[in-house]
C-alpha cells in the first residue's frame, strides 16, 4: 500500500472500526498490504498514544474509547444538535421534504425535519406526529427491521385507520403488507407510491445505534408523486442510506435520540 506513514495510521485505524472484538496483527498487515514489522511499529505507537489497545487474551488489536471521546468533544462544541446538518444537506440534495422519526418502545415519532423545495407543491405534514405504520414508508422501513409475526403483532397494536384515509397504492391486507416489508428488507430501504394519500410518494430507511445495531429512529423522504416516480427513488436511495449511515454515528452525541 502506498502512502505517507501517516496515510499508513489512518487506514490502520479505520481497519479497526470495522471489528469491535479487535482484529489480528497478520490480518491488518494483509489488509494493508504492509510488512508485519511495520504493522507492529504503528500498532506499538498508536497504543502508547492511547488509540489502541491489544487484547491480553487474544492478542487482537482494538481501538481505544479515545478517538469517540474526541469526536463527542467536537461535536458538544459545534453549538448545534449534529442530526440537522445531516437531514439539510438530504433536504438539498433530493429537493424534497426529509424526516426523522424516533423510535421509543412502540411507536416512531416525526420530531425533525428540514424542506427541501424551494417552490411548486410542499409536503409537509405536522411533526410530533406517530407514523402510521401500515401504509407509510416509514412504518415499513421500521416494520421490516423486525420479524414478520412482530410487524403484524405492532400493525394491530397501533391499529388501521379507516381505508378511506389511504392512498390508492395502500395495502389493502397483512399479506400485501408483507410482501411490501420483504421488498424493503431485500432493498434495504422501503418505499411508498400514492400509499399515504393520493398525489404523494416517499422512501424510508432505518437508523441504527453504532454500537448493538439496535434500530433508534427512521429517515425519509417524502413529496408530490409527480416530483418522485420510481425512476427517481431509485435515484435517491443511496443518498437516504447514507445519510442514515450518518446520523448513526453522530446519534450518541444527539439528545434527539437521548
Amino acid at each position: 500500500m502506498a502512502g505517507s506513514q501517516i496515510e499508513r495510521a489512518l487506514s490502520l485505524l479505520e481497519s479497526l472500526t470495522r471489528d469491535a472484538r479487535g482484529v489480528q496483527m497478520q490480518a491488518l498487515a494483509d489488509e494493508l498490504d504492509i510488512p508485519k514489522s511495520a504493522t507492529h511499529r504503528m500498532l506499538a505507537e498508536l497504543m502508547r498514544l492511547g488509540y489502541v489497545r491489544q487484547d491480553a487474551l487474544t492478542s487482537r488489536y482494538r481501538l481505544s474509547t479515545k478517538l469517540v471521546a474526541l469526536g463527542f468533544r467536537y461535536l458538544a462544541n459545534s453549538g448545534a444538535d449534529v442530526v440537522q446538518p445531516i437531514l439539510d444537506a438530504l433536504a438539498e440534495t433530493s429537493g424534497e421534504l426529509v424526516r426523522l422519526g424516533v423510535i421509543e418502545g412502540e411507536r416512531q415519532t416525526w420530531i425533525a425535519k428540514s424542506q427541501g423545495a424551494r417552490s411548486g407543491l410542499r409536503y409537509d405534514p405536522d411533526m410530533g406526529r406517530d407514523a402510521p405504520l401500515f401504509y407509510t414508508a416509514s412504518g415499513h422501513a421500521w416494520l421490516a427491521s423486525m420479524s414478520d409475526a412482530e410487524a403484524l403483532e405492532l400493525v394491530v397494536r397501533q391499529g388501521i385507520a379507516d381505508p378511506a384515509e389511504f392512498g390508492p397504492n395502500a395495502p389493502r391486507n397483512q399479506q400485501e403488507l408483507l410482501q411490501r416489508l420483504a421488498l424493503a428488507r431485500q432493498q434495504g430501504y422501503a418505499w411508498v407510491m400514492e400509499s399515504s394519500s393520493l398525489g404523494t410518494a416517499a422512501l424510508a430507511a432505518v437508523v441504527r445505534h453504532p454500537f448493538g445495531g439496535r434500530v433508534i429512529g427512521v429517515l425519509s423522504i417524502a413529496g408530490p408523486s409527480a416530483r418522485l416516480p420510481l425512476a427517481c427513488i431509485e435515484q435517491l436511495a443511496p443518498e437516504l442510506l447514507a445519510a442514515a449511515e450518518e446520523l448513526s454515528a453522530a446519534s450518541p452525541a444527539s439528545e434527539l435520540f437521548a
